[in-house]
């Protein structure tokens, strides 16, 4: 897993604060553990102290090196609060609101990445995706160069029977569900921000569709060749194909055979899905028939990293997310 382990090596030889919302979950602890002693980063787990240290004694888990913060015993909470309203009263926030808000961790923790006491948040154990991409942009707010928060899974191919090796970005499988254009072209240029950070090489887009270079015609194939066409402008010296096909994405044979003047030589290592249903589907396919590992959803398009976790996490996959969280901070 060579894109892998150089993420967990950039991460230690720079590690940024991350703070992990849901601090009395098991696999949040153990995660924590794991990622202080490789040197990852410095975290702040968020929850009830006393919970979280007697979790971690059952688990039979040492703490040291990690921060403990109870947001309902704060000495922040009342500043953090006052943010928050002042951030939100024109959307109807009121000072009490606001206080009662801070007592959870899951706002708490993105609004110490707000206020740069934290450098990325890590939630989503427990938290729905909802909830924790709402309370980011309605706190981090999205970055200047983008329109809209997406995700993307990290997919790592390292089987010797994978013939497509490495790291590859596969975008939006978890958050967009019927992007526009528009909406289909950020995710394009957020996930080639996102393969330049997490992979150190450059992007290679592929715009899938179950068309290649105008083989079939139908308004879903209309809207990739649209959004593609946006990317271009937006972004001219960026490696981009579409519409195409995912063999002609990345078998490099059927790409010269396909597709004319290929951007990417069949070699995308960014593959930009039309909706939600196909992303899905894609990641899941690739994970569970192809022996991908899937390291998402990681979320795109934010001031400040704030990503999120499947409520079906691994300890090693919270790992995995903090390393990219902690580069992804390093970033900025």
């Amino acid at each position: 897993m060579k894109a892998l382990n150089n993420i967990f090596k950039r991460a230690s030889e720079d590690p940024r604060r991350v703070v992990l919302a849901e601090g009395e979950d098991p696999r949040i602890l153990e995660a924590a553990v794991i990622a202080t002693e490789r040197g990852i980063a410095k975290l702040t787990l968020l929850g009830n102290v006393a919970t979280i240290q007697a979790t971690a004694a059952q688990q039979g888990l040492d703490l040291t090196g990690v921060a403990l913060l109870d947001p309902a015993d704060s000495a922040d909470a009342a500043r953090y609060a006052e943010q928050l309203y002042q951030l939100r009263q024109a959307k109807g926030m009121t000072p009490e609101k606001a206080a009662q808000l801070m007592q959870d961790p899951l706002h708490y923790a993105q609004m110490m990445v707000h206020l740069d006491d934290a450098d990325g948040s890590v939630c989503g154990a427990v938290y729905t995706t909802g909830d924790t991409v709402r309370a980011a942009i309605q706190i981090i707010g999205m970055a200047d160069d983008a329109s809209m928060v997406s995700s993307f899974f990290l997919m790592m191919l390292c089987e010797p029977f994978h013939e497509l090796k490495g790291g590859v970005i596969f975008s939006d499988c978890g958050l967009v569900i019927d992007p526009d254009k528009e909406q289909l072209a950020q995710i394009a240029l957020s996930a080639a921000n996102s393969a330049r950070t997490l992979l150190d090489e450059e992007p290679r887009v592929a715009m899938l569709s179950f068309s290649t270079s105008g083989s079939a015609r139908h308004s879903a194939v209309d809207k990739v060749v649209a959004a593609t066409e946006i990317v271009k402008q937006q972004c001219p010296g960026l490696a981009i194909d579409g519409d195409v096909q995912l063999d002609a994405a990345i078998v490099a044979e059927i790409a010269e055979r396909k597709v004319a003047q290929s951007q990417t030589g069949g070699r995308a290592n960014v593959l930009v899905f039309p909706n939600l249903e196909a992303g899905n589907i894609g990641y899941k396919l690739a994970e569970r028939i192809g022996k991908a590992d899937a390291i998402g959803p990681i979320l795109q398009g934010l001031k400040k990293p704030a990503n999120d976790l499947s409520r079906g996490c691994s300890a090693n996959d919270v790992v995995n997310v903090i390393a990219i969280t902690v580069v992804q901070a390093q970033t900025l």
